[in-house]
Protein backbone atom coordinates (compact mmCIF):
# COMPACT_ATOMS: atom_id res chain seq x y z
CA UNK A 1 0.00 0.00 0.00
CA UNK A 2 0.68 3.59 -0.53
CA UNK A 3 2.49 5.65 2.18
CA UNK A 4 1.02 9.32 3.11
CA UNK A 5 4.64 11.40 3.42
CA UNK A 6 3.77 14.58 5.65
CA UNK A 7 6.56 16.52 4.12
CA UNK A 8 7.15 19.90 5.10
CA UNK A 9 9.23 23.06 6.52
CA UNK A 10 9.30 23.74 9.99
CA UNK A 11 10.33 26.38 12.60
CA UNK A 12 12.03 25.42 15.48
CA UNK A 13 9.24 26.87 17.34
CA UNK A 14 6.31 24.18 15.38
CA UNK A 15 5.28 26.82 13.01
CA UNK A 16 4.81 25.73 8.67
CA UNK A 17 4.22 29.43 7.57
CA UNK A 18 3.75 32.99 8.63
CA UNK A 19 -0.02 34.23 9.92
CA UNK A 20 -0.99 35.16 6.64
CA UNK A 21 0.82 31.95 4.88
CA UNK A 22 4.15 33.60 4.52
CA UNK A 23 7.02 31.12 4.02
CA UNK A 24 9.69 33.26 1.97
CA UNK A 25 12.16 33.17 5.84
CA UNK A 26 12.76 29.59 5.20
CA UNK A 27 16.57 28.87 3.76
CA UNK A 28 16.37 28.06 -0.09
CA UNK A 29 20.37 28.06 -0.35
CA UNK A 30 22.38 26.26 1.15
CA UNK A 31 24.33 22.72 1.53
CA UNK A 32 20.91 21.30 2.49
CA UNK A 33 19.20 22.22 -1.12
CA UNK A 34 21.19 19.44 -2.86
CA UNK A 35 20.15 16.55 -0.67
CA UNK A 36 16.09 18.03 -0.37
CA UNK A 37 15.97 18.47 -4.42
CA UNK A 38 17.68 15.20 -5.34
CA UNK A 39 15.78 13.29 -3.16
CA UNK A 40 12.32 15.02 -2.70
CA UNK A 41 12.76 16.39 -6.65
CA UNK A 42 8.90 15.33 -7.01
CA UNK A 43 7.85 17.92 -4.32
CA UNK A 44 10.06 20.78 -6.12
CA UNK A 45 6.99 22.70 -8.06
CA UNK A 46 6.80 22.33 -12.02
CA UNK A 47 7.87 25.74 -13.09
CA UNK A 48 10.77 25.93 -9.99
CA UNK A 49 12.11 22.33 -11.64
CA UNK A 50 12.02 23.11 -15.11
CA UNK A 51 13.60 26.64 -14.77
CA UNK A 52 16.53 25.07 -12.31
CA UNK A 53 16.70 21.56 -14.51
CA UNK A 54 15.43 19.26 -11.67
CA UNK A 55 15.29 16.27 -13.06
CA UNK A 56 11.73 14.49 -11.27
CA UNK A 57 11.18 11.03 -12.28
CA UNK A 58 8.29 10.55 -10.31
CA UNK A 59 9.31 7.85 -7.95
CA UNK A 60 9.60 9.48 -4.62
CA UNK A 61 5.91 10.99 -5.21
CA UNK A 62 3.21 11.03 -8.20
CA UNK A 63 0.43 12.68 -6.19
CA UNK A 64 -0.02 15.30 -3.86
CA UNK A 65 -2.79 16.78 -1.65
CA UNK A 66 -2.71 20.20 -0.10
CA UNK A 67 -5.39 22.54 1.61
CA UNK A 68 -6.43 25.41 -0.65
CA UNK A 69 -4.59 27.79 1.78
CA UNK A 70 -1.09 26.11 0.65
CA UNK A 71 -2.36 25.53 -2.98
CA UNK A 72 -3.69 29.42 -2.90
CA UNK A 73 -0.26 30.94 -2.10
CA UNK A 74 0.47 30.79 -5.63
CA UNK A 75 -2.62 31.91 -7.52
CA UNK A 76 -3.07 33.75 -9.66
CA UNK A 77 0.11 33.35 -11.73
CA UNK A 78 0.72 29.64 -10.58
CA UNK A 79 -2.76 27.48 -10.72
CA UNK A 80 -1.69 24.38 -11.11
CA UNK A 81 1.68 24.31 -9.20
CA UNK A 82 2.85 20.73 -9.41
CA UNK A 83 1.16 20.04 -12.34
CA UNK A 84 3.76 16.95 -13.20
CA UNK A 85 1.84 15.08 -10.15
CA UNK A 86 -1.58 14.12 -9.50
CA UNK A 87 -3.13 17.01 -6.98
CA UNK A 88 -5.90 16.74 -4.62
CA UNK A 89 -7.00 20.35 -3.17
CA UNK A 90 -9.25 20.23 -0.32
CA UNK A 91 -11.98 22.90 0.17
CA UNK A 92 -15.78 23.30 0.86
CA UNK A 93 -16.10 26.56 0.25
CA UNK A 94 -14.00 27.08 -3.57
CA UNK A 95 -14.75 26.00 -6.73
CA UNK A 96 -12.85 25.38 -10.05
CA UNK A 97 -14.62 29.09 -11.17
CA UNK A 98 -11.75 30.08 -7.90
CA UNK A 99 -8.43 29.05 -10.00
CA UNK A 100 -7.45 31.17 -13.13
CA UNK A 101 -6.55 30.01 -16.65
CA UNK A 102 -5.95 26.23 -17.13
CA UNK A 103 -4.75 23.97 -13.77
CA UNK A 104 -3.79 20.80 -15.74
CA UNK A 105 -3.89 17.41 -13.00
CA UNK A 106 -5.26 19.55 -10.50
CA UNK A 107 -9.12 18.36 -9.13
CA UNK A 108 -10.52 20.32 -6.25
CA UNK A 109 -12.74 18.80 -4.03
CA UNK A 110 -14.75 19.26 -1.42
CA UNK A 111 -14.37 15.55 -0.39
CA UNK A 112 -13.67 14.08 3.22
CA UNK A 113 -9.45 14.10 2.97
CA UNK A 114 -9.45 10.91 5.14
CA UNK A 115 -11.95 8.97 2.52
CA UNK A 116 -9.81 10.72 -0.46
CA UNK A 117 -6.60 9.62 0.99
CA UNK A 118 -7.61 5.56 1.67
CA UNK A 119 -8.52 5.26 -2.06
CA UNK A 120 -5.54 7.06 -3.04
CA UNK A 121 -3.22 4.87 -0.86
CA UNK A 122 -5.66 1.78 -2.25
CA UNK A 123 -4.30 2.49 -6.16
CA UNK A 124 -1.10 1.13 -7.01
CA UNK A 125 1.95 4.06 -7.45
CA UNK A 126 4.05 5.94 -5.34
CA UNK A 127 3.81 7.79 -2.60
CA UNK A 128 1.33 10.39 -1.55
CA UNK A 129 2.60 13.71 -0.22
CA UNK A 130 0.93 15.75 2.11
CA UNK A 131 2.08 19.57 1.62
CA UNK A 132 -0.16 21.22 4.00
CA UNK A 133 -1.54 22.70 5.44
CA UNK A 134 -1.81 22.44 9.22
CA UNK A 135 -5.47 21.81 9.65
CA UNK A 136 -5.49 18.69 6.65
CA UNK A 137 -2.23 17.64 8.56
CA UNK A 138 -4.64 17.30 11.74
CA UNK A 139 -7.63 16.03 9.91
CA UNK A 140 -5.17 13.41 8.25
CA UNK A 141 -3.18 12.98 11.46
CA UNK A 142 -3.79 9.14 11.58
CA UNK A 143 -3.15 8.05 7.90
CA UNK A 144 0.16 9.56 8.25
CA UNK A 145 2.45 6.97 7.33
CA UNK A 146 6.03 9.22 7.47
CA UNK A 147 6.73 12.31 8.56
CA UNK A 148 9.71 13.78 7.09
CA UNK A 149 10.15 17.28 8.47
CA UNK A 150 12.74 19.60 7.06
CA UNK A 151 13.50 21.99 10.74
CA UNK A 152 15.23 25.35 9.76
CA UNK A 153 16.91 27.46 12.73
CA UNK A 154 14.31 29.81 12.69
CA UNK A 155 11.50 31.34 15.20
CA UNK A 156 8.21 32.55 13.70
CA UNK A 157 6.20 33.37 17.05
CA UNK A 158 3.02 33.04 15.33
CA UNK A 159 1.77 31.16 12.16
CA UNK A 160 0.31 28.10 10.94
CA UNK A 161 1.20 24.77 13.38
CA UNK A 162 2.42 21.85 11.55
CA UNK A 163 -0.44 20.35 13.39
CA UNK A 164 -3.65 22.14 14.62
CA UNK A 165 -4.65 21.38 18.14
CA UNK A 166 -6.98 19.05 18.47
CA UNK A 167 -8.37 15.90 20.93
CA UNK A 168 -5.00 14.70 23.40
CA UNK A 169 -3.92 11.01 21.73
CA UNK A 170 -0.98 10.20 21.54
CA UNK A 171 0.76 8.52 17.96
CA UNK A 172 4.02 6.95 18.50
CA UNK A 173 6.22 7.40 15.73
CA UNK A 174 10.15 6.07 15.21
CA UNK A 175 12.54 7.99 13.83
CA UNK A 176 14.68 6.10 11.08
CA UNK A 177 17.07 9.11 10.21
CA UNK A 178 18.16 12.48 10.73
CA UNK A 179 20.23 14.50 8.68
CA UNK A 180 22.37 18.21 10.03
CA UNK A 181 23.51 20.46 7.78
CA UNK A 182 25.80 23.43 7.85
CA UNK A 183 23.45 25.57 6.30
CA UNK A 184 21.71 24.96 10.19
CA UNK A 185 18.31 22.86 8.19
CA UNK A 186 18.06 19.66 10.24
CA UNK A 187 15.91 16.58 8.40
CA UNK A 188 14.06 14.13 10.67
CA UNK A 189 12.60 11.33 8.98
CA UNK A 190 10.17 9.45 11.01
CA UNK A 191 7.94 6.56 10.34
CA UNK A 192 4.22 5.35 12.20
CA UNK A 193 4.42 3.01 14.41
CA UNK A 194 1.89 0.37 13.80
CA UNK A 195 0.38 -1.86 17.04
CA UNK A 196 1.18 -5.00 17.00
Amino acid sequence: MRELVYYVAVTLDGYIAGPSGEFDAFPVEGDHMHHLNTRFADAVPTHIAEAFGIERDGTMFDTVVMGWNTFAVGLPAVPSPYRHLRQFVFSRTRSDADIPGEHPNLTLTDEDPVEVVRRLKAEPGASIWLCGGGSLATVLADEIDRLVLKRSPLLFGDGIPLFEPGAYRPRSFEEVGTTAFESGVVVSEYVRRRSM
